[in-house]
């Protein structure tokens, strides 16, 4: 797959930027390495003449961005999203490192949107925003001193996927179609109310059954199949007489 191709399916998700610089030195990290597509989920200010001073030359970049009401409508039609986050969540599939992801999201990339999305500055990405995305990848910094800002992130990010295009290491490519993020929602919620219907869910005592649930499947990349066999079970029981 070509450079272009890829990078035109791969979109930067920044959730709840709070300051319009560093989606200015966002847009400008992005430029520099060939990626045009960034969707603004919620930010508080933008556009910005800030963010337009940050980007120095990336003005095209800020003028195309999608600014949306939630990640949700962010990560519509993607088929592989990348979290971005320096901490270890306990109810998510486990992290690997940026380099270690890429060759999969590329990989994801020939076949539908994928994204890279990054957290607002202050306390990076909810639990909640991570169990949305295909899975969690870290920045191998040092322990001792782990933080970067946002624009140093998201320039890391499309350095190791230009790299990752430049010298391709082989992933095992999907065997059928990759589910989209709104079909896999779909499942989810589904699932949860054939549970809430049977009495297995209580949504007055949750405790962790949801996080371990999306973690289960969140282990597997679920093709379009298998949504479609899946939610066909739940709809056979559903219609089950008691």
């Amino acid at each position: 797959m070509s450079a272009s191709s890829a990078f035109g399916r791969l979109r930067i998700v920044l959730s709840r930027t709070s300051h319009p610089g560093n989606i200015g030195a966002a847009a400008r990290a992005m430029k520099t390495m060939g990626l045009g597509r960034l969707v603004l989920v919620t930010p508080s200010s933008f556009p910005d003449p800030v963010a337009q001073a940050r980007a120095s030359g990336a003005d095209d970049i800020l003028e195309k961005a999608c600014v949306v009401a939630s990640l949700e409508e962010a990560l519509e039609g993607t088929v592989f999203s990348a979290a971005v986050t320096g901490r270890r969540r306990e109810w998510s599939v486990p992290p690997r490192t940026v380099r270690e992801a890429m060759p999969e999201l590329l990989a994801a990339a020939a076949q539908g949107e994928v994204a890279l999305v990054f957290g607002t500055e202050t306390s990076g990405l909810t639990n909640e925003e991570v169990s949305l995305c295909t899975c969690p990848v870290t920045i191998p910094a040092d322990p001792a001193f782990p933080s970067l800002n946002l624009g140093a992130a998201v320039q890391i990010l499309c350095y190791e996927a230009r790299m990752a295009l430049l010298n391709p290491v082989s992933a095992e490519a999907p065997a059928g179609e990759l589910a989209t993020f709104e079909e896999i929602e779909g499942f989810h919620r589904h699932l949860l109310d054939a549970m809430t219907a049977s009495g297995f869910y209580d949504p007055n005592n949750p405790k962790r059954l949801l996080p371990r649930v999306r973690r289960l499947f969140g282990r597997v990349r679920l093709e379009r199949e298998e949504i479609n066999i899946l939610r066909g079970i739940l709809g056979a029981l559903e219609r089950k007489p008691d």
